[in-house]
């Protein structure tokens, strides 16, 4: 177990300490110096302890009086050598024991920065804002669960001016890190699962970009991977019924269109229910779903369930989305659907809550480091009083009601 000297004034508004040392014990155990541990667990105390920003020297002082206290905990996070990617698989399997995971999320982090020293920083368009800021950008990975989505893996955005050598050599990131564009970063945390032996869930992402999300749609169909994805309107399908010989093809397949277009016109219209959360009761709402077949990539015989909500008079066109779950009732995958729009709400959560966007150095590592304490904090909070040998039932399917097939209209 690892100690941490509190000071003694603190010791009624941390009463938790230990439970987190022990907690952080469990997830650095292979570091091998008992120093390195000692300071993961004041790191993550400091992290749960203090409100408002979160700079190492606010954390140094909600454990210890020590004067040198910050400058252990900066070359802890900075340039200690550890690895941060064993913490993550840790974590990971302490969360497993602790819920039923129902699916991996993505969420993309953008952390506004003055300067243009820290690693992977760049100017972006940032839609939310209106405005191109200098920012660096963290792609997520959530494990959604009944308690929430918590964060176990990320990745740090490098656009392609970061090939550049004597910038890479000034921030630390190692030769095997090349820039990215954000779709092959998802992949390749995808990738890191499928090696680990994760459970089978599927991956939900809305990538927002019709390009980011056609090439992931891609990739995932080249690995197997089980998704419920959101889609560009102008993704090219075809029915997942074949046609007489006499129609649009000859080998009794028709022609591609694209995915809005075979919405509207071949799509059935259903009637589902979309269960309650804490942040919506629940209610009926209308869908429109069809099986596909995506003729670019792998496997062009395969079906795929196309589906959206059909919006109400006056609102926006909905989301597309496509998935392999094919005989998953359709209410459990406007469920899966729904936890991509609950994924900034956990990134909010972090930046609020846990100093997601509080890392003052500039180094890759560092940053590394600093998201997976970020993200063990988050999972402590949400997931320590839970019995790992108590897992709640799974609550039963809610019925799908179906109306009559007429063609459904889907704004542009």
């Amino acid at each position: 177990m690892i100690n941490i000297a509190y000071g003694a004034d603190r010791l009624s508004t941390l009463e938790e300490g230990h439970r987190v040392a022990g907690f952080a014990d469990q997830l650095f155990t292979h570091l091998p110096r008992a120093d390195q541990r000692r300071w993961a667990a004041a790191y993550l105390v400091g992290l749960l302890a203090v409100s408002g920003r979160k700079s190492v020297r606010s954390l140094a002082a909600a454990i210890t009086d020590s004067p040198t206290a910050s400058q252990s905990l900066h070359r802890f996070i900075n340039a200690s050598p550890w690895d941060w990617q064993p913490v993550r698989g840790e974590l990971r399997r302490w969360i497993e024991q602790r819920t039923r995971p129902k699916a991996w999320t993505i969420g993309v982090a953008v952390v506004p920065k003055r300067g243009d020293q820290s690693c992977g920083v760049h100017r972006r368009f940032v839609p939310p804002l209106g405005r191109t800021i200098n920012c660096q950008v963290g792609i997520g990975q959530f494990l959604a669960t009944s308690r929430g989505q918590i964060p176990v893996d990320w990745r740090l955005h490098l656009p392609s001016e970061w090939s550049e050598e004597q910038l890479r050599r000034r921030t630390r990131i190692p030769e095997a890190v090349q820039p990215l564009p954000v779709w092959a970063q998802v992949l390749d945390l995808a990738d890191t699962l499928a090696a680990d032996a994760s459970p089978a869930l599927p991956l939900v992402a809305n990538l927002r970009e019709p390009k980011e999300s056609d090439r992931l749609l891609l990739g995932l169909r080249q690995r197997a991977h089980d998704f419920v994805v959101a889609v560009p309107d102008g993704l090219a399908v075809q029915p997942g019924v074949a046609v007489p010989p006499s129609g649009p093809a000859a080998d009794g397949t028709a022609s591609p269109i694209s995915a809005r277009r075979f919405l509207e016109t071949e799509g059935e219209l259903l009637r589902s229910v979309l269960r309650a959360s804490p942040l919506r009761p629940s209610r009926l709402t209308r869908v429109v779903t069809g099986l596909v077949r995506l003729p670019r990539g792998p496997q062009p015989q395969r079906f795929y369930r196309l589906f959206a909500e059909v919006p109400r008079e006056g609102e926006q066109p909905t989301a597309l989305w496509v998935t392999t779950l094919v005989h998953l009732p359709m209410e459990e995958l406007l469920e899966l659907a729904s936890l991509s729009a609950a994924t900034p709400r956990a990134l909010r959560r972090l930046e609020g809550s846990f100093g997601l966007q509080d890392f003052e150095g500039r180094s890759y590592p560092g940053w590394h480091r600093h998201v997976t304490l970020v993200s063990a904090a988050c999972g402590f909070q949400d997931l320590a009083d839970v019995d790992p040998a108590g897992l709640p039932g799974i609550r039963p399917s809610a019925r799908l009601i179906r109306v009559p097939r007429r063609p459904a209209r889907l704004p542009v």
